[in-house]
């Protein structure tokens, strides 16, 4: 499925409907450049959620997990170098946790991620808009 978002309202707007379509144990690998919005989509997952905190982008601390409904465990990976260093953090835990877990940056660990991975790809097109590719969930 193709979506394309034309601001960010709309980015939230159908990060809440992936969190109303999420079911436990799902695991979402977001895909974009830096700026795409994939910390927008989350904090729209979060909303469907129930999660009233601030999301935000957990660049420096890896990991920020939130209760909801479901838990949210919101992982960025843009810091860590691939596979073995996500393994010394304890991170392939996280690859089978209850609740939701996002991860953004996960083609870092791409050998890693299970079969039943919802790939989400952000892509800024030439207007500023952005396009959202969603592979494996149905919304």
């Amino acid at each position: 499925m193709i979506f394309v978002c034309g601001s960010v309202e709309d980015t939230l707007e159908l990060g809440k409907r992936i969190g109303n379509a999420v079911r436990p144990g799902t695991l979402i690998s977001l895909r974009g450049s830096l700026g795409a919005g994939k910390t927008v989509l989350t904090k729209g997952i979060a909303l469907a959620l129930g999660i009233g905190e601030s999301i935000v982008s957990p660049t420096f601390t890896l990991v920020q997990e939130y209760d909801g409904r479901m838990p949210l465990h919101h992982l960025d990976l843009y810091r860590i170098s691939g596979c073995e260093e996500f393994e010394m953090m304890g991170g392939e835990e996280m690859l089978y946790a209850d609740g939701v877990t996002v991860i953004e940056w996960s083609e870092k660990i791409g050998e890693m991620l299970p079969d039943s991975t919802v790939f989400i790809e952000i892509t800024i097109l030439p207007d500023q808009s952005r396009q959202v590719e969603i592979k494996g969930l149905e919304i």
